[in-house]
């Protein structure tokens, strides 16, 4: 049986022991990670963990914000800066 076309299993990797884990080529070619991209790890404890990469993320999350304020307040471009910038603060601390 076929996955559903953009749908990956990539297989299995290990932690080591300083708990980093190696992506498989065939998931860095696919979604374009190069070294030195910044990726958001997201986690749910039932669900477990998912990997993003960070300009995704912020994109999405400034499209959420922006939606639910009033059109006179931030447009998507000041809530993906001002969202940027606190990721990372919090990234170098």
């Amino acid at each position: 049986m076929r996955a559903p076309k953009g749908k990956h299993i990539f297989g299995t990797v290990k932690v080591g022991e300083k708990g980093q884990i190696v992506i498989p080529k065939d998931a860095r070619e696919i979604f374009g990670i190069q070294p030195g991209d910044s990726l958001v790890v997201l986690g749910d404890e039932a669900s477990g963990l998912a990997l993003m990469k960070n300009e995704v993320f912020l994109s999405q999350v400034a499209d959420a914000i922006f939606r639910q304020k009033k059109p006179t307040e931030n447009s998507p471009e000041e809530a993906y800066d001002d969202i940027r910038k606190l990721t990372e603060q919090n990234a170098d601390d």
